[in-house]
């Protein structure tokens, strides 16, 4: 189930359910499976909060590339997994359909469905809420590499019109729930998606950290040819500048990478003092399956 140097992986009953998803991954592949799912490159190479962020501005770092969001006050910045979860539909569908306006569904409790999501209450209102914070964000990529800058700046969706019930999930809407995205932002997930297996996605849904880090080694494998050293410093700007410390972070995206490779077989790292040593895996999806 991957190999790890430098780090003891300790199995508990409590992760039970990742190991059985990592069998099934295993035996089919997410093509076959009907499982293969793809993410935004952007929200990859650097990733959203967290955790809920006061005010109304976030930046992620990764390197030369800067990630940042603008909210609007009334509305507040999307954080969390359920943001990374609609990221994955909403990229995986504009990749399939090809189309900028996608449906979410006759009702609330089917969307919920998609996503992995179970009916509670609690999730009911985080969808709703996270929602609407993601798809009226605006977000600007920056590269910027000393002798060069290149600007995008775009907001995710030009309308999100939502027909669902909060009170009666299952109960459909006399209009289908709609997003219409952006054209600059369905140009970038249609064009240049990066692949992923969305049963490992919904497996890793209780972790907004395992979810990027998930991503950021499938993203990684497809392209790496020699062993690469990640500073923890540059590891936290890309997937967790909002710890307050260092060492906090590191804590959490240890505990994290166990989880992450019960379900994507055959990753290789090591965990050094001054960094994660990451090493030429076979890709979680292979690139003729990739291809959107």
């Amino acid at each position: 189930m991957g190999t790890v140097v430098g780090m003891k992986t300790t199995i508990k009953p409590s992760i039970e359910r990742l190991i059985n998803q990592a069998v099934a991954i295993e035996t089919e592949s997410a093509q076959d499976a009907g499982a293969l799912g793809f993410m935004a490159r952007a929200m990859v190479q650097a990733t959203l909060p967290h955790k809920k962020v006061e005010g109304t501005y976030f930046e992620r770092k990764n390197g030369n590339f800067t990630l940042s969001m603008l909210a609007s006050p009334k509305i507040g910045l999307p954080y969390g997994s359920v943001p990374r979860l609609l990221l994955a539909w909403v990229t995986t569908e504009a990749v399939r359909t090809k189309s900028r306006e996608l449906e979410l569904g006759d009702s609330m409790a089917a969307f919920m469905a998609e996503l992995g999501m179970s009916r509670q209450g609690s999730n009911i209102a985080s969808l709703k809420n996270q929602t609407r914070r993601l798809f009226n964000a605006t977000v600007s990529a920056t590269y910027e590499d000393g002798k060069r800058i290149a600007d995008i700046g775009y907001r995710l969706a030009d309308r999100t019109v939502l027909w669902w019930h909060p009170n009666e999930p299952e109960q459909a809407g006399l209009w289908q729930s709609t997003i219409t995205l952006s054209e600059t932002f369905f140009n970038e997930v249609v064009h240049r998606p990066v692949p992923v297996d969305m049963r490992a996605i919904k497996a890793l849904k209780q972790s907004p950290m395992a979810l990027d880090t998930y991503a950021m080694l499938t993203y990684r494998m497809s392209y790496l040819k020699q062993p690469t050293v990640i500073l923890w410093p540059s590891l936290a700007f890309q997937l967790g500048s909002d710890y307050a410390e260092l060492r906090f972070f590191k804590r959490a995206f240890l505990q994290e990478l166990r989880n992450v490779m019960l379900v994507y077989s055959g990753v290789r790292v090591e965990v050094l003092d001054y960094g994660l040593k990451i090493m030429p895996s076979l890709t979680h999806i292979p690139k003729a399956q990739g291809r959107p």
